[in-house]
């Protein structure tokens, strides 16, 4: 059964993972279909998108076929509503499963993260699908796991460098930063950062059930559940083309911090 592993949800949110569970079967099936069953390399980047065809096929072609000396695979997950994103994908010979149905990217992350499991991928790197993460960034954030150093280790910005200036945007990042630092214990500069790397298996022990705000569910239940948790600098770009699907600062803002605080609670009181 599809995220078996992870912990059980509260009875009002089951109905919700159950159709999750038929729409990412579904998923899956068309793409075995398509693509054959596949074998993943030990490294998977694993990116979830959302209307990039602009941007996807240059995004894809970026990242290296080895990272730290690893063999890698690269696994694109359409969040609905397709624009032509998967075909490019498709054609740049690259592998794409393609929901029925436009959930969020904690949705889509999920499935990509149990697909990598299930597949045979030792570990998972992230990265965006809209240009705004450096493909030699992926390595840094992945080299502290594949030398056993860490569980778990997270982008930083703060730590590295953002060429744009968003003031409000990175206004947000601090004091968001600052709120997980002193809710977890842990010193966490970055907590949106798209590019972030873990052992596969790990996916599979956290509970993950944001259907969109995944950075922080995922970050603080790493923390919480014992992972050792580095960070390391990163660069952020401005997006190639097109605007963002997260809305306006303060409603995206408002809707982020909930989940931050849900997560929290729910893993101080589990």
């Amino acid at each position: 059964m599809f995220f078996s592993e992870n912990k059980p949800t509260p009875h009002k949110q089951r109905i919700r993972y159950s159709k999750d569970k038929l729409i990412d079967r579904a998923a899956i099936t068309e793409f075995i279909s398509i693509q054959g069953v596949p074998k993943l390399a030990p490294v998977t980047v694993v990116i979830a998108a959302y209307q990039e065809k602009d941007n996807i096929g240059s995004v894809v072609k970026s990242i290296p076929s080895r990272i730290c000396g690893l063999r890698t695979s690269i696994l694109v997950v359409v969040d609905g509503e397709d624009d032509g994103t998967a075909e490019i994908v498709r054609e740049a010979g690259y592998l794409v499963v393609v929901t029925g149905v436009n959930r969020g990217q904690g949705a889509a992350l999920r499935l990509g993260y149990f697909m990598t499991r299930q597949y045979g991928a030792t570990y998972i790197v992230t990265a965006d699908g809209d240009g705004q993460t450096d493909p030699s960034d992926l390595a840094v954030v992945l080299q502290p796991v594949v030398q056993g150093k860490a569980d778990f280790v997270n982008g930083s910005r703060r730590l590295g460098s953002t060429p744009v200036t968003w003031t409000v945007r990175n206004v947000g990042i601090y004091i968001f930063s600052k709120l997980v630092t002193l809710l977890t214990g842990t010193e966490v500069t970055d907590t949106a950062n798209s590019i972030r790397a873990m052992h596969a298996e790990l996916t599979g022990r956290l509970t993950l059930n944001e259907p969109q705000y995944q950075a922080p569910e995922i970050l603080i239940s790493a923390i919480m559940s014992g992972a050792r948790y580095a960070e390391r600098p990163t660069t952020v770009h401005a997006r190639k083309t097109g605007s963002s699907k997260k809305g306006g600062n303060f409603t995206y803002g408002y809707r982020y911090s909930k989940a931050l605080l849900r997560t929290w609670w729910r893993e101080k009181t589990s």
